[in-house]
């Protein structure tokens, strides 16, 4: 390891890095030899979502060469499957340092290999990106983004010509291609200028008019007009759309929480701009309070993720997290279609498999198919593509914070996702309801849900060796039963094949690809998934758990039994 390090540290020394990078390579030599192992010891990792990681220098960082050395790769392919054609990219980015810059590089690389380049004219939400592919008749699209990871990090994230972020042939393909670039003179890097345009306001009008279009209640809206919102952008992309969305949509009263609406690189009133976590919407929470608002709005940093706090009593807020949230949006959006006559057993909805089962008890009873993909977004977006001229995609999403309304996005979309939500709590006002009180009417039609989720981490190569041996134990020895209720079904996603354990019933899953998943479905409708991570040395248990409401009053104490019945799940798994 330290050969390889020393190898790749002197390649940057030796070769035609500029002077900057091999001042500081120095330093990291004289004063950090921890740093410098860190930053060599391994090449920054172009996955199916294309690169992630640490700033700075190294091969391990992401930097100005390992960015152009990751755009000649994707140019070389795009040049393989559209010879016949000139190949069109569109760019955008968010407020993290360096992201522009990033931008710039990666726009010099593919306008220097003679591909077309459109670049954002400034920091945009990755919906929007994924918009901008299929508005612009694009083959491919990048984001510079590390979406809600902390204020060290960026990335890099390409997308298809249907919108989409990478999925099978292409990642695995574009991924051959970028390690086959090992040296950064192989890089082409002097910009043709005449390939590079930049865009704006073109786009982004008619984004937000078919943003727009999706309203389902524009004359509520018109009465409700003055429904209090918060909306903080947590220092991130959404600052311009999201506000000027809930205005197209006719809301009169957005009020934005200042000190977070600054585009700011170090997210500098947060410790993490991640919308999931209370901490980073404090600030929206307590001027929510102060205004008596109705609803409280938030976007991560390239605003795909929406975080939504809702009014309970007594000026009282509550985060939901993104089951209970994709659940008000499933249910908003199906009861309206069908109000409207617009469901006529065309219509689908998609969730991952570790999402709230709510969405498909929903759906059934609405006449709408509910189809499972695997976790990650671009499998929602592969499904969509899958039945594109034959089905109609109502909406979607996952338990990450992540939904979708309307196909002409191909990613989860917090633009929309604001708007829509905005728009049904003036739909729930109007019945003199919040949109807790809506929450509990769903669960009292359908039952209460509570989903829970924990992470264990195992580190190094011993942790990863754990984590294989845990999954080879639940295959070899699948628990019998759990917290006291029988596993009446294991479905393994590995090898495609579901169990039903009451007949010794095998069959086959058709529907979904090989991931090492495992799912154990209990006698008492519970409901627990078991996943390594594909990006970090974790292993995560997704829980679902349910029990009947009869009674709006129960909701506090029938929520207590549901989180007492989680906990006692992990205790006899001894997690």
């Amino acid at each position: 390891m330290e050969t390889a390090i020393n190898e790749r540290v002197n390649r940057w020394l030796e070769g035609t890095y500029d002077e900057e990078t091999q001042t500081a390579i120095r330093r990291m030599q004289a004063n950090s030899p921890e740093e410098l192992s860190d930053a060599f010891y391994k090449d920054l990792e172009f996955g199916t979502g294309g690169l992630r990681g640490i700033m700075g220098v190294g091969t391990n960082r992401m930097n100005k060469y390992t960015v152009a050395m990751a755009t000649q790769g994707l140019a070389n392919y795009l040049k393989q499957q559209f010879s016949t054609e000139v190949q069109k990219v569109v760019i955008a980015y968010d407020s993290r340092n360096n992201s522009a810059y990033f931008s710039e590089i990666t726009a010099d690389v593919l306008s220097a290999n003679g591909v077309k380049v459109y670049v954002f004219d400034t920091i945009t939400p990755t919906p929007e990106l994924s918009f901008a592919i299929r508005h612009l008749h694009c083959h491919s699209g990048i984001v510079i983004t590390a979406s809600h990871n902390p204020k060290e990090y960026n990335g890099y994230k390409v997308y298809w010509q249907d919108g989409g972020q990478l999925v099978a042939p292409h990642d695995h393909r574009i991924i051959t291609e970028v390690k086959k670039i090992t040296r950064f003179e192989e890089v082409r890097f002097e910009r043709k200028a005449e390939n590079v345009s930049y865009i704006g306001e073109e786009v982004h009008q008619v984004y937000i008019e078919r943003v727009k279009a999706l309203s389902m209640h524009p004359e509520i809206i018109r009465k409700q007009h003055d429904l209090k919102i918060v909306y903080t952008p947590l220092h991130g992309t959404g600052v311009y759309l999201v506000p000027r969305a809930l205005r197209a949509f006719g809301f009169s009263d957005v009020s934005l929480v200042e000190a977070q609406a600054v585009p700011d690189g170090n997210f500098s009133t947060v410790v993490s701009p991640n919308p999931e976590e209370i901490a980073a919407m404090s600030m929206a929470i307590e001027e929510a309070k102060e205004r008596n608002a109705d609803i409280v709005l938030a976007t991560d940093p390239d605003a795909d993720r929406i975080g939504l706090a809702v009014k309970k009593k007594d000026q009282d807020y509550e985060l939901l997290n993104g089951n209970m949230t994709l659940t008000l949006l499933i249910y908003y959006m199906l009861k309206e279609w069908k109000k409207k006559g617009k469901i006529n057993g065309r219509q689908f909805v998609v969730k991952t498999i570790v999402t709230t089962e709510l969405v498909r008890d929903i759906a059934q009873k609405e006449g709408v198919a509910c189809y499972d993909v695997l976790t990650g977004f671009k499998f929602i977006a592969e499904k969509i593509l899958h039945y594109e001229g034959e089905k109609e995609f109502i909406a979607g999403g996952e338990e990450s914070f992540g939904c979708l309304v309307g196909d002409f996005v191909r990613d989860k979309d917090a633009v929309i996702s604001c708007s829509i939500l905005a728009e049904m709590a003036a739909w729930a006002k109007e019945q003199g309801k919040t949109l807790y009180d809506v929450l509990i009417d769903i669960y009292m039609e359908y039952g209460l849900y509570k989903e829970h989720l924990i992470s264990i981490t195992k580190k190094g190569q011993q942790g990863s060796q754990e984590i294989k041996r845990m999954m080879q134990s639940y295959r070899s020895e699948p628990p019998k039963e759990i917290n006291g209720s029988k596993v009446i079904r294991i479905d393994d996603i590995l090898l495609l094949q579901s169990f039903d354990c009451r007949n010794n019933h095998k069959k086959s899953i058709h529907d979904l690809p090989q991931s090492d998943v495992l799912q154990f479905f209990l006698a008492d409708g519970s409901k627990i998934t078991v996943r390594p991570s594909g990006t970090e040395p974790k292993i995560k248990f997704y829980f679902s758990v349910k029990e009947n409401l009869v009674n709006r009053n129960q909701f506090d104490a029938m929520h207590q039994k549901l989180t007492n019945k989680i906990n006692n799940i992990i205790q006899s798994m001894k997690l």
